[in-house]
């Protein structure tokens, strides 16, 4: 049977595509510092399985203790990994976001977790999940704060994905710092550095209260989570020229942005919605099967948002204007 959250941008078995809008990657990218330390990486040695100096690169990067730092092998393995300590705990129910990333339902089914969106009755969330900025739309959750206070209250997790934090454009986060020590923290750098296809993540754990979650998350966590390449992906995450080359894309991704909003809205009758982030969702109007296989035979693939419950819509990504062009001759 297939699982809609299965569903993913990138490559998939028909294989990539030259203009790939369907993925939330940086379009800078890749990172070319990211580049020269996977090329320089020994991968006939083991990582530290403890990943000790990665640890306290990352924690003193975030102005936090290295006890907090939890390494993945990937955002969705960390989602299924702390799914399943909160299950252990006893947990039984999860709040998601009206329109999220497949792999949060994906895990809470796997542990019979029931499955509440956005609910109205609080009391009943063991965990709760959300992401700033939203994927697919984008947007700033401006109902988080709401949400961490009604948790907090139950002494429940609240875990808030970043992955599109380092890719904001406009906009302001929805938690300050001292809120973001309340929480859960999930980072995922490689899309902000443009090199999806290396898999390493990391956590952070509120800063008090978590103590009993993260000693689970830490036994269920298997032996070297990430191996050398993903370590050096995270500790480059860390260094101040990865910092600043992603500093200067992120004001060359707002500027394709406007131009590839403001060509999209003469060229087409697609409704466009706002986002904060490196990607949109727009509204063809069209019925979308025939129109991503057209788009697609022409080498360009655009994210239909069925699975994350919008139906009718597709998200794409801020891409170089060659991308743009290629779109825009397809449609």
């Amino acid at each position: 049977m297939n699982d809609s959250s299965d569903e993913h941008g990138g490559p998939d078995a028909a294989g990539a595509v030259p203009h790939d809008f369907s993925s939330n990657g940086n379009g800078c990218g890749p990172c070319p510092t990211v580049l020269k330390a996977l090329r320089s990486v020994d991968a006939s040695r083991y990582p530290d399985p403890r990943s000790t100096r990665l640890r306290e690169r990352l924690a003193a990067f975030h102005g936090v203790d290295s006890a907090r730092i939890v390494i993945a092998a990937s955002a969705s393995e960390f989602i299924h990994r702390i799914t399943a300590a909160v299950a252990q705990g006893g947990g039984r129910c999860v709040s998601l976001p009206a329109h999220s990333y497949g792999d949060y339902a994906r895990a809470a089914r796997g542990w019979s977790f029931d499955i509440v969106r956005e609910p109205s009755d609080w009391s009943v969330v063991d965990l709760a999940w959300s992401c700033d900025p939203s994927s697919p739309l984008g947007q700033t959750p401006t109902q988080l704060p709401a949400l961490l206070d009604a948790m907090e209250a139950r002494a429940v997790p609240v875990i808030v994905d970043f992955a599109y934090a380092p890719l904001r454009l406009t906009g302001d986060p929805a938690l300050t710092e001292a809120q973001r020590d309340r929480i859960w923290q999930l980072w995922t750098p490689n899309k902000a550095l443009g090199c999806t296809g290396i898999r390493a993540a990391y956590g952070i754990a509120p800063a008090t209260g978590a103590q009993r979650l993260r000693e689970r998350v830490d036994a269920l966590a298997p032996s070297w989570p990430v191996g050398a390449h993903g370590a050096a992906l995270l500790d480059c995450w860390t260094h101040a020229d990865t910092q600043a080359w992603l500093a200067e894309s992120r004001h060359t991704l707002k500027v394709w942005k406007t131009v590839q909003r403001e060509l999209l809205q003469d060229a087409t009758d697609w409704r466009l919605l706002s986002s904060d982030a490196n990607f949109f969702c727009v509204e063809p109007r069209v019925p979308l099967t025939p129109l991503l296989t057209r788009l697609r035979s022409s080498g360009v693939k655009l994210r239909d948002c069925t699975s994350f419950g919008l139906p009718g819509y597709l998200r794409m990504a801020v891409l170089p204007p060659a991308s743009l062009q290629a779109l825009l001759s397809a449609i």
